[in-house]
Parts: structure tokens; sequence; C-alpha cells
């Protein structure tokens, strides 16, 4: 057994360059893990600064004005979209909220009423004594869950100053250490990546291989990303005004942000904005337009705006694609969300060049 597991350790770790590309995986990981946290500044830097070199790449291919004008011309425009969002879109925000919140027990009225009623449209499906039942359990639960919040609420008063002190604290460092990053990050992306690449081995070839596939699939995968969440909330935005529907922003914010994940984002946003739309128009013509758009614009995603955005981009299968979801959202929340199908192309690239290098090795 012990001569079985050596001849595999030498025939898939005898390489330098594959045990190099192997070092360095496992560290970056570990960075992420153990640090992740204290560096997430540097980390969100690091992503914005990313998006924008596309822009300020661009501006350098039409030759319009040198690396240091364009950066200052994009980072500034940067800067103006995050103040117009900060003094347009949160106020709107908070307001839908607030209205939200004021409708909720109309609402759960609403829905009470619609629930009682089932036994008499539905009799063969659902009896009165078991509607009872299941609205005596649900409610119970509730009950015990208002409790546990009410409990950690009140314990939450007396750390309340310090955690918003806190908070407050953390919102200035991030507000003025994430700019100042972003724009470094873009004025000296080449000197900085020199500066990097002087901490590698020289035995690299493997590892350069990786990161090129990766940093091109990656690159076009969050630009397109972008552009794909912008477009689906605009165009959903602008069609969810046309047919009245209240909590227009919140839910077109929200239908753009679903197609982060993908398969699975797209179908549970139609169950809020039924739950809206019922409630608002009921079972109606209105409430039929609502839907039937709402699936006109999923469908013309799908099958329309992903493929002009990432055609040859993804190369991975749908399972793939899920299990990289579930995985990487495991581990790291929305960022790992957002960047599970980068990520899951990472681990496939690093299978491909690992395969091709044994290959050649073998011949």
């Amino acid at each position: 057994m012990i001569q079985v597991l050596r001849n595999w350790l030498n025939l898939y770790f005898s390489d330098p360059q594959v045990i190099i590309l192997g070092l360095m995986l496992f560290f970056g990981f570990v960075l992420v893990f153990i640090m992740g946290e204290m560096l997430m500044p540097v980390f969100i830097s690091v992503v914005i600064a990313y998006l924008l070199d596309g822009i300020v790449a661009a501006i350098q291919r039409l030759r319009i004005m040198p690396r240091v004008g364009a950066v200052l011309a994009v980072f500034m425009l940067f800067i103006a979209c995050i103040v117009l969002l900060i003094v347009v879109l949160l106020p709107l925000l908070s307001e839908q909220i607030s209205e939200l919140v004021q409708k909720l027990p109309s609402m759960i009225e609403k829905g009470q009423k619609v629930i009682v009623n089932l036994p008499e449209k539905y009799p063969d499906v659902i009896s009165r004594q078991e509607l009872k039942d299941i609205v005596s359990s649900v409610g119970s639960e509730i009950t015990n869950f208002a409790k546990s919040k009410l409990t950690n609420v009140v314990q939450g008063v007396f750390s309340f100053s310090l955690a918003s002190v806190r908070g407050i604290i953390t919102l200035l460092v991030y507000s003025i250490l994430v700019p100042l990053m972003i724009f470094f990050f873009l004025k000296d992306k080449d000197m900085i990546l020199q500066w990097a690449a002087g901490f590698m081995p020289e035995e690299r070839g493997l590892t350069m291989e990786v990161w090129e596939e990766v940093k091109k699939q990656t690159g076009n995968y969050v630009r397109g990303k972008m552009w794909e969440i912008l477009i689906i909330w605009g165009t959903t935005y602008v069609t969810f005004k046309f047919l009245n529907l209240d909590f227009t922003m919140l839910l077109s914010l929200f239908v753009g942000l679903s197609v982060i994940v993908p398969y699975v984002g797209a179908t549970v946003m139609f169950f809020p904005v039924a739950l809206v739309a019922y409630f608002q128009w009921g079972w109606g013509s209105d409430f039929a337009y609502i839907m039937l758009a709402l699936t006109i614009i999923q469908a013309l995603d799908g099958n329309l705006l992903v493929p002009l955005l990432f055609s040859g981009v993804v190369n991975l299968h749908p399972v793939a694609i899920i299990v990289a979801v579930l995985v990487f959202g495991g581990l790291w929340g929305l960022w790992g969300l957002f960047f599970a199908i980068p990520l899951g192309s990472l681990v496939h690239a690093v299978i491909k060049a690992w395969s091709d290098k044994l290959g050649k090795d073998n011949n």
C-alpha cells in the first residue's frame, strides 16, 4: 500500500512546477481564510480596480490621453457614480423599505384571509382541521423565533453603543482607504505586478499558464456580469415603473442582483415579485402582465444577453457551475457567489494545465 501511494505521488507530484503551483494555490487560500476579514478593504479595492482598469485600457487604445490622465478620468467618474448612488439611490431604497414595513401588516392580514378561505375553495385538498393545525404549528414557530430574536435584541442593547461606534469607524476607514487604494492600484498597476513577480520562483511556467487562462476568463466574466446586472436592473425598473408596480426600485435592484447566482437567482425572484403584485392587485390582468414581463426579461437575459456578454468565456458544465456556486457561496458568502464561476474556472484551468503537463512528460 505504501509503495502504491509512493508511486502515485511520484507520478503526479514529481514535477517542481506542479509543486510550485500547488503551494501557491494553498497559500493563497490560506491567506484568504486567515486574513480575509483584515484584508477585506484590499480585496474590495483590487476587484474594483480590476473592473475599472478595463475602461482605462479602452481609453488608452483610443489614444485619447496618456495612462495617468485616463486613470484620473476613470477614477473621478467612479467617485461621481458613488456619490450619485449615495445621494439618489440610498434615500429611494430607504423610503421603499419603510413603505414595505408599513404595508406589511395589511399584507399579512390579506394573506390570512386567503389561507382561511382555502378549505372552502379546495375542500378535497385541505380541510379546516388540517389548516388549523398548520396555522397553529406555524404560529408557534413564529412565536418561538420572535422570542429568541427579542432575547438577542435585549442582550444586544448593552453592546449597541460599542458596536455602532465600531461600525461607524469601520465605514469611515473603508470610505477613505478603499478609494485611495483603488487609485494607486490603477496608477501603479505595472509597478505592483513587477514587485509581486519578484517573489515568484523561477520555475513558474505552469503557474503563469494557469494565471493567463484565469485572468482572461475572469476579467471578461466579471465585467460581463457587472454589465448584466446593470442592464437587467435598468430594464426591470423601467418595466415595473411603466406597469405601476409598488416598490419598483427595491424589486428591480434585487432582480438585477439575482443574476449573480446562475439558474437559481432568476427563479427565486419570481416569488417576491408575485407576492407584491398579488397583494397590490390580486389575481387579474395586472398581475398577469407583471409576471409575463418578468418572464420575458429573464428569457431574454438567458437566451440573448448572456450569450452576447459571455460568449466563449465560461467553459464549465452547468453541473460544475452549480457545484461551484454551492461550494464557494458556502465558504465566502456573497463574494463567493459572485466569484463562484471564476473560481470554478480556476479549478478547471489548474486541472487542465496539470493534465497537459503530465501528458507531455509521459510522452
